[in-house]
């Protein structure tokens, strides 16, 4: 069956693993035509070349957008480089699917505003979780049961992260996933109570991010996140929601996925998170996600709950608050 539209041009920015994951998923796609990588290094462009043959590259964006016909760009470079580069691109007519966090402070993140349409719809905030089948699942048992008390989520990675990204905070960088999660389930309701706190390591590091949030029509919500799993279990650690309502109850564990493979050095969880990016054709939650984002570069659809601009700036505020509070 055939596209009911052109494929849309892309570009990315970034070439780490998030930003590899993308360009290797956009190539893939019958909806997309990935048109250009940008990297701050040569290295990172050739580091790629084999995978994605005859793709250009650049290491200067303001000439990939200039050289390019990339149409939409996919933004997955440092947090610190997210609102300079993007706010480039929305300059230049772009429409862009920006990884969160939009930035690391809240002011910066507002600085984009005036750039972002009214709707949204020339910025999408990449979160792929929200395109999880088992989350998408949850979130359909929750708009056919309705009245939720308490949502619970659990998502913890390995100690080691402590050691190879030094001061990286839990909070921000792992709990941000089931903040988003939870504004798609309470519809982006304003919680107006805020609670939370640390555990940190004899060294001062954030290890555990406790935090509590609470809605006016009495929804409690619990988050736990950490880098405390054992390099015997998972790489990418385990994450675990469960939501009640009133005669009703719904658990998912999407990470890591119900695949396991031992050899005679260790176990082996090829599937951590649900991304694949097979050449036959990728599927997973990046593969979801990009498709709708083709769809909104395409006006088709507006950027589902949980990934406008202000959802984005929502989430932050709550962050902040719970920062502030764990201190």
């Amino acid at each position: 069956m055939g596209n009911p539209f052109e494929p849309v041009k892309i570009g990315v920015v970034g070439l780490g693993r998030f930003g590899r994951l993308h360009a290797l998923t956009i190539d893939r796609l019958t909806e997309a035509e990935l048109v250009g990588l940008v990297a701050r290094r040569e290295a990172s462009l050739h580091a790629v070349a084999d995978e994605l043959p005859g793709i250009p590259g650049w290491t200067n964006l303001e000439k990939a957008v200039k050289e390019s016909d990339a149409e939409a760009w996919i933004v997955a470079c440092t947090t610190a480089s997210h609102v300079p580069v993007t706010r480039t691109l929305l300059e230049a007519g772009k429409t862009v699917l920006l990884e969160k966090p939009i930035a690391a402070d809240l002011n910066e993140a507002h600085s984009l505003q005036p750039l972002v349409a009214s709707d949204s719809s020339n910025l999408m905030i990449g979160h792929i979780v929200l395109f999880n089948s088992e989350f998408r699942q949850l979130q359909q048992e929750c708009q056919q049961y309705g009245s939720l008390s308490y949502i619970n989520c659990v998502r913890h990675r390995p100690a080691s992260i402590i050691q190879d990204f030094a001061g990286e905070n839990p909070l921000h960088s792992v709990m941000v996933h089931d903040l988003y999660a939870t504004q798609v389930l309470v519809n982006r309701s304003e919680p107006t109570h805020f609670s939370a706190q640390y555990h940190r390591t004899p060294q001062g590091e954030v290890d555990l991010a406790l935090a509590q949030l609470k809605w006016p029509e009495g929804t409690v919500a619990s988050f736990a996140a950490s880098y405390t799993t054992p390099s015997g279990m998972p790489p990418r650690g385990f994450d675990r929601t469960e939501v009640f309502g009133s005669g009703w109850a719904a658990r998912i564990c999407p990470n890591p996925r119900p695949v396991e493979v031992w050899n005679d050095q260790a176990a082996i969880w090829p599937l951590a998170l649900e991304i694949r990016t097979d050449p036959s054709g990728p599927t997973g939650m990046m593969a979801e996600e990009l498709r709708c984002f083709c769809q909104v570069v395409r006006k088709l659809t507006p950027p589902p709950i949980g990934t406008s601009y202000t959802d984005a700036i929502q989430v932050q505020q709550w962050m902040d608050q719970l920062e502030h509070c764990a201190h």
